[in-house]
């Protein structure tokens, strides 16, 4: 009788701690990154690793070349002039 307790009360305890893993996970998933200090810099990132949308596509990751000048990332404020071909506002041709 003790064994079957013993086992409910670790099945209970499992449980809980499940539980909160996956509401902790949920409350993770729904926070969303926050960009102050950041602004949208043209024209310097790498293929596959832009970070939002242009006229051709909607996701993250699709450039499809090196220094495209429609494709941006978010870089801290004052950095993207700094960079050789950075802008910070989009040029209608891209460096394909």
């Amino acid at each position: 009788m003790k064994e079957a307790a013993d086992r409910k009360g670790f099945r209970l305890a499992l449980g809980s701690v499940l539980a909160l893993g996956l509401v902790g996970a949920a409350s993770q998933a729904d926070a969303k990154p926050t960009w102050e200090g950041h602004e949208k810099c043209y024209g310097v990132s790498k293929k596959g690793l832009n970070d939002c949308h242009n006229a051709e596509h909607r996701c993250g990751g699709r450039a499809k070349a090196d220094g495209a000048s429609d494709e941006w990332v978010y870089l801290p404020e004052g950095t993207c002039e700094k960079i050789v071909g950075g802008s910070v506002e989009a040029k209608k041709d891209s460096a394909e």
